[in-house]
């Protein structure tokens, strides 16, 4: 197991996967905690953001409708519907040294699906965690597990990794959003 992370934490990627690290595996993953029955569908989004913190146009806008960044860099695997399983429930997966240069940071939020038809929110998710794993070796590198309790937020931003100094770095952010993707996109600048 990684290092552990709490909120605002972060630590220098390279540091902790040394020189040889360039593809690194974002995984993310939940439980219900308590449900009128119906599953809980999370969504994990990447937003590639320029030096002002917005996206450079909405093709830097990876989820599960546009798998792939137009640059090759970023790439979603797939959509969970219901977050039951072991492990990783999503997972992206980020070729650190084919970023865009101008790409400052890649946010990793997480979103619930049709939060408000089912009026669901982040404190029916329980066990939520955001790692990273070495691609070279299979390893967790670092751990953040949210504590979310909240009865309004259907959008979080999980975690930032960005340039800093010509090193790559990871930030647990755990910061919640009220109303979903929507607002969460246009914060980025999607247009939606």
């Amino acid at each position: 197991m990684g290092l552990s992370l709490r909120k605002g934490g972060n630590v220098s990627l390279s540091r902790e996967g040394g020189a040889s690290l360039n593809k690194i595996i974002i995984g993310v993953g939940w439980d219900e905690r308590a449900t009128d029955g119906s599953d809980i569908d999370l969504d994990a989004n990447v937003f590639l953001l320029d030096g002002n913190g917005k996206v450079r146009s909405d093709a830097d806008f990876i989820f599960y409708n546009q798998l792939k960044s137009a640059c090759g860099s970023v790439e979603h695997m797939g959509d969970n519907l219901t977050g039951g399983d072991d492990g990783d429930d999503e997972q992206i997966v980020i070729m650190l040294q084919e970023v865009p240069a101008d790409v400052h940071k890649v946010a990793v939020t997480v979103t619930i699906y049709d939060a408000e038809a089912n009026g669901q929110n982040f404190g029916m998710v329980s066990n939520a965690f955001i790692r990273v794993v070495d691609n070279n070796n299979g390893k967790e590198m670092l751990r953040y597990d949210l504590s979310v309790d909240s009865d309004t937020e259907t959008a979080m931003i999980f975690a930032e990794v960005y340039r800093y100094r010509g090193d790559w770095k990871f930030k647990a952010i755990g910061q919640g959003f009220v109303g979903g993707l929507g607002p969460l996109a246009r914060h980025f600048g999607v247009k939606i």
